[in-house]
C-alpha cells in the first residue's frame, strides 16, 4: 500500500488532537470575559491590550520555541505551552488589580507561543507530505472545536458560578491536555538534553528566509482576529447577545465544517490558490460585520468569517512546512506564527487603541482592515507571478 493511502488517523494524531482541542478551550474560554472584567476593574481603557500583550510575549517566545522544539523535542515543549495556562488560571483570581491582570497576560501568551509550534512540527514528522494539508486541517478543526465549546462553555460558567470558577476550569481543562501530551512519543530524532546554550538566540535562529511569504500573509490576514478578539465581544453586548461568546461559537462551528474539506483542497490545488480564496471570503466576512446592526446579520458575518479561517489556516500551515527544510521546520512553523502574533497584536492594538469604548466607531475599524486584506491578496498575486517566472526559467 502506498504511503499516501495509509489512514492518517494513528493513536498519535488522534491524541494530539485531542490535546490541542483542551488547549483551545482552557485559553479561548477567557477571552470573551475579559474585557468587561478588565472594565470591571477599573482599566477600560487598557482592552487593546488584552490580546496585545498576549500576542506580544507569544511572539517574543516563537524563536525560543522553534529552537527548542528542533533540539529538545516536540513532546516536552507543548507540555510548556500548556504548563503556563494552568499557572495563570490560578493567578487571574489573585492578581485582580489593573497591573497585575495586564501582566498576567503578558506571562499567558508564553503559553500560545510555545505549544502550537511544537505541534505543527509533531503532525509533520509523523503525517506523509503529500496529505500535510488534510491533517493539518483535521487537526486544526479539533483546535477550532476547542474555540468554540471554550467560550460558550466559559459564558455558561460566569453567568451560574462567576468569573473566578471560570478561571479555575481554564486550568483544568489545560491540565488534562498535559496529561495527554506526556503520554504521547516523542518524533524528534536526534533529541538532545535541555542545555542552556538552547535559549541563546541569534539572528538566524530568529527568523526562516524560506518561510517568510508564507509569514507576510498570516500577518495580514491575522490583522482582522486581533480585532475581532478585541472588539466583538463588546459589540455583541451591544447587538443584544445574552453570552458573549456567541459570536465565536457561530465563527468556530463555521470553521470546522470547512476544514473538513479545506485541507484536502490544498494538497490537490495548491496552497496559495486556496489561501487566495480565503483572503476573499475573509474581507467579504468584515463587510457583513461592519454592516450589520442586527445580531443574525453579526452572526451571518461570524459563518462567513469561520469560513475563511477554515479555508486559510490549514493552507498557510502547510505552505509554510512547505517552504522549510526539515532539519529547521520549527523554525519555519515559529516564524509563521511571529507573523501571526505581530498581525494579531497590531490588530489588537491599533484598533482597540481607537475604539476606546465608542461602541459605534467598530464598524469603520473593520472596514479599514479589508484594506489590509486586500494588501495580503496583492502581495500573493505577485509572489504567485514571481514564482511562475522563476519557475519556467529554471525549466
Amino acid at each position: 500500500m502506498n504511503q499516501n493511502k495509509k489512514s492518517i488517523y494513528t493513536l498519535q494524531f488522534i491524541l494530539l488532537c485531542m490535546s490541542s482541542l483542551l488547549f483551545s478551550s482552557s485559553f479561548n474560554m477567557i477571552i470573551p470575559e475579559l474585557p468587561s472584567y478588565l472594565s470591571s476593574l477599573g482599566g477600560a481603557e487598557y482592552k487593546g491590550f488584552i490580546i496585545s500583550l498576549f500576542t506580544l510575549t507569544a511572539g517574543i517566545s516563537r524563536p525560543f520555541s522553534g529552537k527548542l522544539t528542533d533540539k529538545w523535542g516536540r513532546v516536552p515543549v507543548m507540555a510548556v505551552g500548556s504548563t503556563v495556562c494552568v499557572i495563570c488560571g490560578f493567578l487571574y483570581p489573585v492578581l485582580s488589580s489593573v497591573s497585575g491582570f495586564l501582566f498576567l497576560r503578558l506571562v499567558h501568551g508564553f503559553s500560545t507561543g510555545f505549544k502550537p509550534t511544537a505541534t505543527s512540527a509533531y503532525v509533520a514528522d509523523i503525517i506523509p507530505q503529500e496529505r500535510w494539508g488534510e491533517a493539518l486541517g483535521l487537526h486544526g478543526l479539533c483546535f477550532s472545536i476547542g474555540g468554540a465549546l471554550g467560550p460558550a462553555l466559559g459564558g455558561m460558567v460566569v453567568n451560574t458560578f462567576g468569573i473566578n470558577v471560570m478561571f479555575y476550569s481554564s486550568s483544568f481543562l489545560a491540565f488534562l491536555s498535559i496529561v495527554i501530551v506526556m503520554n504521547m512519543k516523542e518524533t524528534l530524532a536526534t533529541k538532545e538534553k535541555l542545555h542552556r546554550s538552547m535559549f541563546y538566540i541569534s539572528k538566524k535562529d530568529i527568523i526562516d528566509i524560506g518561510a517568510l511569504p508564507a509569514g507576510v500573509i498570516t500577518f495580514f490576514s491575522y490583522t482582522a482576529y486581533g480585532l475581532i478578539l478585541t472588539l466583538i465581544p463588546d459589540w455583541s453586548e451591544h447587538l443584544g447577545a445574552h453570552n458573549k461568546g456567541v459570536f465565536f461559537t457561530a465563527f468556530t462551528i463555521a470553521s470546522v465544517l470547512v476544514r473538513f474539506g479545506a485541507g484536502k483542497v490544498s494538497d490537490r490545488y495548491g496552497r496559495t490558490n486556496v489561501i487566495l480564496v480565503g483572503l476573499i471570503i475573509t474581507s467579504c466576512a468584515l463587510f457583513v460585520i461592519s454592516e450589520g446592526r442586527e445580531l443574525n446579520i453579526m452572526l451571518v458575518g461570524a459563518a462567513l468569517y469561520g469560513m475563511g479561517t477554515g479555508i486559510l489556516s490549514p493552507a498557510i500551515n502547510a505552505w509554510t512546512i512547505d517552504l522549510s527544510q526539515p532539519e529547521h521546520r520549527g523554525k519555519a512553523i515559529a516564524t509563521m506564527y511571529i507573523s501571526m502574533e505581530i498581525g494579531i497584536g497590531c490588530g489588537a492594538l491599533l484598533g482597540g487603541s481607537y475604539y476606546n469604548d465608542h461602541i459605534m466607531r467598530i464598524p469603520l475599524i473593520m472596514k479599514i482592515d479589508i484594506l489590509v486584506l486586500f494588501m495580503g491578496i496583492v502581495f500573493l498575486l505577485l509572489w504567485k507571478r514571481n514564482y511562475g517566472k522563476r519557475k519556467r526559467q529554471n525549466v
